[in-house]
């Protein structure tokens, strides 16, 4: 059974950072392409990054390049986001995703989220 499930969101200064992990288990990690997907409150889903599997092509929205960094470790089949300079409008539920390559629409499995909120 496919599980994903994410950690490390919380309460953040606009400015700050915050790391978050997705724990991976259920398939082959290593094999599929990995994203994150955000939420924000009353907001459609955004899609946010991909990372795959069989080259090191990491891709991001235009909202976040240059601040959020998409990373893999195989070995412990975790999934990271690390994310800087955060800003009010990164405000969101944040899901880990199997699959996802470039758009939320191509998901094939979720995470049962993890909240972020930036604010002073």
């Amino acid at each position: 059974q496919v599980q994903l499930v994410e950690s490390g969101g919380g309460l953040v200064q606009p400015g700050g950072s915050l790391r978050l992990s997705c724990a991976a288990s259920g398939f082959t990690f290593s094999s599929d392409s990995m994203s994150w997907v955000r939420q924000a409150p009353g907001k459609e889903l955004e899609w946010v990054s991909s990372i795959y599997s069989s080259t090191v092509s990491t891709i991001y929205a235009d909202s976040v390049k240059g601040r959020f960094t998409i990373s893999r470790d195989n070995a412990k089949n975790t999934l990271y986001l690390q994310m800087n300079s955060l800003k009010p409008e990164d405000t969101a539920v944040y899901y880990c995703a199997k699959g996802g390559r470039g758009s939320w629409r191509a998901v094939g499995s979720w995470g049962q989220g993890t909240q972020v909120t930036v604010s002073s």
